[in-house]
């Protein structure tokens, strides 16, 4: 028997496994016809997936915009782009809410170029700077400054511009301050434009003057002139203000220039003296020595040029200050005086009053120093006052009247007594003309109100009883509020007024501090400096905190 029918399988075997062979066959070609068409219903699917999830890109893309490629106006997200006419406009105005401001791109980009171009430049550049290295970490307070941890040395420039970065985070300022800052950007939605400030700057006013109101914490309204209160005044005591050099003998006369800072003192040691007053050094300029003339009276002319020296001499002294030179003027021609020590320089200094004998009051020009006229009072003259800038003079002396004077006509315009007066020895205008007040050898202060007692009026406006003897010296203010009256023949002899409640200052003089014998006064051009000169030669300094300039 052979190998192959050895091998052989039998009959029906062979016909039933060829059966069951070909029964695979056909299910095999079954199940690749089914593949097939589940492979062709998956890219079917597949197909309809994607077009679905392009156009909802689509979609998306034209209402919000990609994250890489945003919307431009005239082109679609995902799209081709298309031509846009000349004539079609790029924009359109929503006027759904009434108070969206439109803006413009071309406008926005012109305004964002012009803002650049605004920036300041520096002025200058230090070329050192960039060749200057430092080592910030030698230093402790400069390790903040460091970025990174291993960073040593940086440049001048980036050293310079940390410190300042430094700086503005230590110190953010408020941002109402800032000149540079807009409540209101150009563009801005409602949300965007909702500040902490709450401001909003209307579209075109951004750079009005009036915008600047707020930024400052100055008064929207400034007083011409604050009421001063009365009972206490508030002062301070200051260096003396003759201290570099005090005078050997009485003060007779002390007062500011016009410009506040420098002032004059003169006394019967003959000496006349110039000081800047600043309330710390009050620095001696000049001292002038009149050999044969005991100072009783000295004063600038109001214009500042020059000053007058007078005492119990015929002649008086003129010193010029642009030239630094004395001048001396008299005997007067056709005058028999012996003593020019009284005199008044007018508010328009054009002219000076002197007090001659009996009664008479001689008129000089302040340019050519010669005797313009003279009026005549029926006592004697004992004082002068000029008012209504220079036309009028008030004068009183021996009969206990005031006189009024029209100096255009020289005629006596008015007279009348003064209430309680015997003896009439001071006299006081206030700076707005409308008060005057008259002071007697019995230390009677009567205050008056000049259009009443020019229309025939006779009642003083208020008596004033605080002094006891003789008033030589009274003085208003710069304002007519204080109202200051001494007498030489006592100690702290001076009492400051409130003019408007018509009282005494309780703390003026202070009670623990002697002021010795008053006898002379002034206040400073805008009321921050009382200056007091007295007996022994000082002249007392201080600072009235009301007022706040010299």
């Amino acid at each position: 028997m052979s190998l192959i029918s050895q091998n052989m399988l039998p009959k029906k075997r062979r016909e039933k496994i060829d059966g069951e062979a070909a029964d695979g066959l056909v299910d095999e070609h079954k199940l690749k016809n089914s593949k097939r068409k589940n492979r062709g219903r998956d890219y079917d699917l597949l197909e309809g997936n994607r077009e679905q999830e392009k156009e909802m890109k689509k979609l998306e893309s034209f209402l919000f915009g990609t994250l890489h490629s945003p919307v431009e106006f005239g082109k679609e997200a995902g799209g081709e782009e298309e031509e846009v006419a000349q004539d079609v406009p790029l924009f359109f105005v929503d006027k759904s809410t009434g108070d969206e401001m439109v803006v413009y791109e071309e406008d926005l980009h012109s305004r964002i170029e012009e803002r650049r171009k605004e920036e300041k430049k520096p002025a200058w550049v230090d070329d050192e700077e960039e060749r200057t290295e430092v080592d910030i970490v030698k230093v402790n307070r400069l390790r903040k400054l460091r970025k990174e941890a291993d960073e040593r040395v940086i440049s001048g420039a980036d050293y310079v511009a940390r410190l300042r970065a430094q700086h503005a985070k230590l110190n953010p300022g408020t941002e109402w301050a800032r000149i540079d800052q807009k409540s209101a950007h150009v563009g801005a939605s409602d949300d965007e434009s909702d500040d902490e400030s709450g401001v909003t700057v209307a579209h075109g006013y951004e750079d009005m003057e009036g915008g600047d109101i707020l930024r400052s914490n100055d008064k929207l309204v400034v007083k011409g002139r604050d009421k001063l209160l009365p009972g206490l005044l508030e002062y301070s005591r200051l260096m003396n203000a003759n201290s570099e050099e005090p005078s050997n003998g009485p003060i007779n006369s002390v007062q500011f220039h016009r410009n506040g800072q420098l002032l004059l003192t003169a006394g019967l040691d003959r000496g006349l003296r110039f000081f800047q007053v600043d309330g710390k050094h009050n620095t001696k300029i000049q001292s002038i020595f009149i050999e044969d003339c005991p100072i009783y009276k000295a004063s600038f002319l109001p214009d500042g040029s020059e000053v007058i020296i007078s005492g119990r001499r015929k002649f008086f002294y003129s010193f010029d200050l642009v030239k630094a030179a004395v001048s001396k003027i008299g005997p007067l021609t056709g005058r028999e005086e012996k003593s020019l020590e009284v005199f008044e320089v007018s508010p328009d200094s054009s002219t000076i009053a002197f007090i001659g004998n009996e009664g008479y009051i001689l008129l000089m020009s302040s340019r050519t120093k010669e005797l313009i006229g003279t009026v005549k009072m029926n006592g004697s003259a004992r004082s002068l006052a000029f008012a209504d800038g220079g036309q009028q003079l008030l004068s009183s002396g021996g009969d206990g009247q005031v006189y009024h004077w029209d100096l255009r006509t020289r005629r006596c315009i008015h007279k009348a007594v003064d209430e309680g007066c015997i003896v009439g020895s001071a006299l006081c205008v206030s700076p707005d003309n409308s008060l005057f007040a008259a002071g007697s050898s019995s230390g009677i202060v009567n205050v008056y109100k000049r259009g009443e007692f020019l229309g025939g009026k006779r009642k003083p406006l208020k008596t004033i009883e605080n002094l006891t003897t003789m008033v030589d010296f009274m003085k208003f203010n710069h304002d007519g509020q204080i109202l200051a009256i001494s007498s030489r023949m006592k100690k702290n002899g001076l009492k400051l007024i409130h003019v408007p409640s018509f009282t005494a200052f309780s703390n003026c003089p202070p009670p623990r501090f002697s002021l010795h014998y008053p006898r002379a006064l002034d206040f400073s051009p805008h009321g921050g400096f009382m200056a007091m000169g007295n007996a022994g030669g000082k002249v007392l300094l201080y600072k009235l905190h009301h007022y706040q300039y010299a």
